[in-house]
């Protein structure tokens, strides 16, 4: 693995998906006309588009990637639907012909969630401006495609797509106010004060906690085990790692470590998107292999926030700076108090479980599905925008396990999370990733 690295990329033909289940195939080549240009286009069209919004409006991480997640069921419907039917549809039940362009039908799909989004999500600035702009890509993607009866049958299909994804989150329960109350007990999260306001810094979309999910059968289907004993010797051991490493100042973390923690503050789900077009494009998978890889990763990542969000409220578990400042009420001889310990990192939620992990896992779960651990074709790279002093910086991993592994002890490092947290999450990631590769987008008859 290295920080900056080149690679010649060779398109390898992909002839089945890892990982023994048997419910998936993938094309060895894109038929002509079924490439899945039109279908990563329209991905990063989306996240651009939504990484954009105020973090109240959807940008934080949590509410982009169920916001990815409606965008990329509307599209794998959109696609599904063309010809005879090969995989089991999410919500569409509509079909149009086979020979109906699914460039068209990729593009307005993806245009009316994405515009949906921009005008009916709260604090959207300019929404009109927004909507402009989207219009134009939207144009651009229409106007190259021929004007034929095939394009109209696309178009179609694309509205009714995203119709039944719109219809279907009409009353999930995104943009509901909060209702967190704050516990003084021990062991409870209380939020750092803003020193410009004296507010405190609150989650801006607790409502993801109970917000309804696309794939799993309830918001806390896979409630992660409670955190550690405060009185035991797993919590004492996890508590003076973090106080160690993850502190802003005095810390014995490496500069090297220390660029990492900032490193992986780079939002999951754009991340993670960004990865699957590299290898979409290098392992020449077809639009449909394609718009069901990034249906099923988007629609778990969006599960795994929901399913993490809601054990971050059910166990409402103090961070590393609340701990280690009342470190004097956790009755552990093992554990000592610094009333002035603040992290390199912060976040306005609470700890258990790590969001960051619950994400990751569940992209990369759904990735090697398609790619194996070690994708075809050699390293992946990945950008963060987060690092200090600023400005985009790529970094290359070999394998998924390698970036995994590494976060777990970058949010240590970062001060946010204690270990077991990060595992957790990681755990709650690979099961709901597991569970909609078992439950949906299967070939008929399975």
């Amino acid at each position: 693995m290295s920080r900056r690295r080149s690679a010649a990329f060779i398109p390898v033909a992909v002839g089945a998906l890892i990982g023994g289940l048997g419910v998936f195939s993938v094309s060895a080549a894109a038929p002509t006309g079924t490439d899945a240009s039109e279908v990563t286009h329209w991905n990063q069209v989306a996240a651009t588009t939504l990484i954009a919004f105020p973090p109240a409006a959807g940008g934080a991480a949590p509410a982009f990637q169920i916001n990815m997640g409606m965008v990329q069921g509307a599209v794998y419907d959109a696609v599904n639907a063309i010809g005879p039917k090969q995989h089991r549809s999410y919500l569409l039940a509509q079909r149009t012909g086979a020979r109906a362009s699914i460039d068209a039908a990729v593009a307005t799909a993806a245009y009316d969630v994405l515009a949906n989004l921009i005008l009916t999500s709260p604090g959207v600035p300019d929404p009109t401006g927004r909507l402009t702009t989207l219009t134009s890509q939207y144009r651009a993607s229409i106007d190259a495609i021929d004007n034929n009866a095939f394009k109209m049958q696309g178009i179609t299909i694309g509205h009714a797509a995203a119709k039944a994804m719109l219809d279907s989150r009409i009353g999930d329960g995104r943009f509901a106010p909060s209702t967190w109350v704050l516990n003084p007990d021990k062991g409870h999260w209380s939020p750092l004060i803003n020193p410009m306001t004296g507010m405190p810094a609150l989650d801006p979309t607790q409502w993801v906690a109970y917000v309804k999910p696309f794939l799993i059968q309830s918001s806390s289907q896979f409630r992660s085990v409670p955190p550690p004993d405060l009185t035991g010797e797993q919590w004492a051991t996890e508590f003076n790692e973090v106080k160690a490493k993850g502190r802003a100042t005095l810390s014995t973390r490496t500069d090297e470590q220390t660029y990492i923690a900032r490193w992986w503050q780079s939002a999951p789900g754009l991340s993670w998107n960004e990865v699957a077009r590299q290898l979409i494009a290098r392992t020449n998978l077809d639009a449909a292999d394609s718009a069901r890889l990034l249906a099923l990763q988007n629609m778990s990542g969006a599960d795994a926030a929901i399913n993490c969000w809601n054990d971050k409220y059910h166990f409402d578990f103090w961070r590393p700076w609340n701990a280690i400042r009342r470190a004097a009420e956790d009755d552990n001889l093992a554990t000592d108090p610094d009333p002035l310990w603040a992290p390199l990192i912060a976040a306005p939620y609470p700890e258990w479980t790590s969001g960051h992990n619950c994400l990751d896992a569940a992209h990369t779960t759904v990735l090697r599905l398609f790619f194996g651990d070690d994708p075809v074709g050699g390293p992946f790279q990945i950008t963060s925008f987060f690092v200090d002093p600023g400005g985009p910086a790529e970094r290359t991993f070999e394998t998924f396990t390698q970036p995994l592994t590494e976060l777990i002890v970058a949010r240590i490092w970062a001060g946010l999370h204690y270990r077991s947290a990060d595992v957790e999450g990681q755990r709650l990631g690979r099961n709901v990733a597991n569970y909609g590769i078992a439950n949906y987008f299967q070939p008929v008859g399975h």
